[in-house]
C-alpha cells in the first residue's frame, strides 16, 4: 500500500493542471484564439485521463480513505465531496460528447453543450484539489486496515 500513497498528491497535481488548462482554454476562446483554446482543452482531457487512471489505480490498491475532521468542517467536507463525486461521474460522458462535437466540426452543438460542460468540469477539477487538501493535508487521512492485518487481529 505504501508505494501507492504518492498517487494522492499526483492526483491533486493533475487536477490542478486540468483546472489551469480549462481556465486558459476558456479565456482563449473568449478572445477568439481557437487554436490555443483547442490545445488547452485537449491537454485538459489528457491530464484528466491520466488523473482518472491514477485515481482508479490508487483507490483499487489503497481502498476508501476516510476524512478525519470533526464538527462543522466534516459537514463542509461532505457538502463539497458529494456533489464532486456525482458530477465527476456526469462530466466524463459530457466532456467526451463536447469534444466529439468540436472534433467533427459541429460547433453550434459544441458551443451549446460546452456551456454546461465547462462550469461542471471546472467545479469537479477545483473541488478535487480542495478534497485532497482537506483529507490529506489539513487532516490526517484514515486508511483502511490491510486485509492481512485484519486477518491477524481476527485470529487473536
Amino acid at each position: 500500500m505504501d508505494s501507492y500513497h504518492s498517487l494522492a498528491p499526483l492526483n491533486a497535481f493533475l487536477n490542478g493542471c486540468a483546472t489551469v488548462l480549462l481556465l486558459a482554454g476558456f479565456i482563449f476562446i473568449k478572445n477568439g484564439r481557437v487554436r490555443a483554446h483547442r490545445a488547452c482543452m485537449l491537454s485538459a482531457v489528457g491530464f484528466s485521463a491520466v488523473f482518472l487512471t491514477s485515481y482508479l489505480v490508487y483507490h483499487y490498491n489503497v481502498g476508501n480513505v476516510r476524512f478525519s475532521g470533526q464538527g462543522w468542517v466534516r459537514s463542509l467536507y461532505f457538502a463539497i465531496l458529494i456533489p464532486h463525486v456525482i458530477l465527476a461521474g456526469v462530466i466524463v460522458p459530457l466532456a467526451l460528447t463536447t469534444i466529439v462535437f468540436a472534433l467533427r466540426g459541429n460547433f453550434p452543438r459544441h458551443r451549446r453543450i460546452a456551456r454546461w460542460t465547462w462550469p461542471l468540469w471546472m467545479y469537479v477539477s477545483v473541488t478535487g484539489v480542495i478534497v485532497y487538501l482537506m483529507c490529506y493535508q489539513m487532516y490526517t487521512p484514515i486508511y483502511p486496515m490491510p486485509a492481512t492485518a485484519y486477518a491477524q487481529s481476527a485470529s487473536r
